[in-house]
């Protein structure tokens, strides 16, 4: 299935979207699904009976560093709809592999399970817990994660706010979630409160959250966010050019406040950006392209940022919002991403499929991005690959990309393949992985790998 997903990803100087958000880590093209032996001569990742042994979270004092939980200044990872043991199973939760200073360490993981994370309603444990987005809600230096539930609903009056929060701290996620406050002010209608979006669309410092409402509105909270769930401030639902808010945010036109892409529906269709101002995202909205993907990043050397929304005929270019220059793009791959991966200030465009194509941006403003692919990545594993993170996880100031193969539900690798500086020669850089330097923004190997088999083994 594909789902029209808008990535927002911060790395040290370019950002990009997704929709489907962390949820949808499993939904992915290529193929191969469904297998469940590797490839003939291959060794897979490591699965449960094989897990390396669990190493402590390390601890934090706080910081500004992106999906921070334990705010020990390193980047951490978020999986949704790990490996079973049995296909159809229930699900497991959500797992966190927390970073060092030379990236993820997958021994440093966490498991994140509804019966001990998440709270009841009427007795009850949700048996969804997904998480959906990561930021400091309540300010404090430590990342913060918003997931999605089941609360039970007997159809009766407006439905239970289904969003919980899991605050981070120097232990990373602890404690147990709390379910979100939206006041019956900011909703509207009997839909329900669902789409979680977090960013600083007022520009205040801190972080808000922005949920679908009904009728094409959202419900607009202003953070800071306190322990029990309840934002500072909240007003009538605002209006919106769609009912599927989709993120993170991303402040594109550089003015100080996080903008929003807003969907008309779930699935391929048409989105405009609704920019940020003094009272949050309440514009008309800036049309962009229907397609199935988008993801927004420095694709050039312009004052905003670009856009390139992927669909079966091509892909749409849009450089240097507000008011966007068009061009397009002929790819193979609908499913896009964006990263600095190789630290130039430029970003590159990811167009995934059964392998991943990597474009390349420049300095002009309408010819940013190289129409040819300056390299193409294949994993090694057969299955379905998928992007489910870009981020500088090493701290070496370029992105890197993670990505998941998998074989229906019960095998997986995960690899994380290092950025590499432009013109780097073969192995000249530590941690930027075998095939470094060959045109390739990233290397052709991952430098870390592990299997999400290895969270319920402990």
């Amino acid at each position: 299935m594909v789902r029209f997903r808008v990535r927002v990803r911060s790395g040290a100087t370019v950002l990009a979207v997704v929709a489907a958000v962390l949820a949808g880590s499993l939904t992915a093209c290529g193929s191969g699904a469904g297998e469940d032996s590797p490839r003939d001569g291959r060794t897979p990742v490591r699965k449960a009976a094989e897990s390396r042994p669990a190493r402590p979270v390390p601890r934090g004092d706080g910081s500004e560093t992106p999906d921070d939980f334990n705010g020990d200044g390193h980047r951490d990872l978020v999986l949704n709809d790990l490996v079973k043991d049995q296909a159809h199973a229930d699900d497991a939760g959500v797992g966190i592999v927390y970073g060092g200073p030379d990236g993820l360490v997958p021994g440093a993981r966490q498991l994140l399970a509804p019966e001990r994370y998440a709270a009841r309603t009427g007795g009850q444990v949700p048996a969804a817990f997904d998480a959906e987005a990561g930021c400091d809600l309540d300010g404090d230096g430590f990342t913060d994660l918003v997931l999605t539930t089941d609360p039970p609903y007997d159809g009766q009056g407006r439905p239970p706010v289904p969003v919980q929060l899991l605050f981070g701290s120097p232990k990373g996620l602890a404690g147990k979630a709390v379910k979100l406050v939206v006041p019956d002010a900011a909703r509207a209608g009997k839909d329900w409160p669902d789409h979680p979006v977090c960013g600083d669309f007022d520009g205040d410092g801190a972080q808000d959250l922005v949920l679908h409402a009904s009728a094409q509105q959202l419900s607009y909270l202003r953070g800071p966010f306190d322990r029990k769930g309840a934002p500072d401030a909240a007003g009538a639902p605002v209006p919106a050019p769609g009912n599927v808010p989709t993120g993170p945010a991303a402040d594109v036109d550089r003015d100080g406040r996080d903008d929003l892409v807003i969907r008309t529906a779930e699935g391929e269709g048409d989105a405009s950006l609704v920019l940020g101002g003094p009272y949050g995202p309440t514009g008309t909205g800036i049309a962009l392209p229907a397609g199935s993907d988008l993801a927004v990043g420095r694709f050039g050397r312009g004052a905003a940022l670009d856009a390139a929304i992927g669909s079966t005929s091509g892909t749409a270019l849009r450089y240097d919002f507000p008011a966007p220059t068009r061009a397009s793009l002929t790819v193979s791959g609908t499913l896009l991403d964006t990263g600095d991966f190789d630290g130039d200030g430029v970003g590159e465009l990811v167009a995934g499929g059964a392998e991943f194509l990597f474009f390349r941006g420049g300095k002009g403003r309408t010819t940013a991005l190289d129409p040819e692919p300056a390299a193409t990545l294949s994993p090694a594993e057969r299955g379905t690959h998928r992007v489910v993170a870009v981020g500088d996880f090493d701290g070496d100031g370029r992105d890197d990309l993670v990505v998941r193969t998998y074989r229906g539900e019960t095998w997986d690798a995960v690899g994380v393949y290092a950025g590499a500086k432009k013109g780097a020669g073969k192995g000249a850089e530590k941690g930027a992985g075998k095939g470094a330097g060959n045109g390739s923004p990233v290397g052709t190997e991952p430098v870390v790998t592990f299997s999400t088999a290895e969270f319920p083994a402990g």
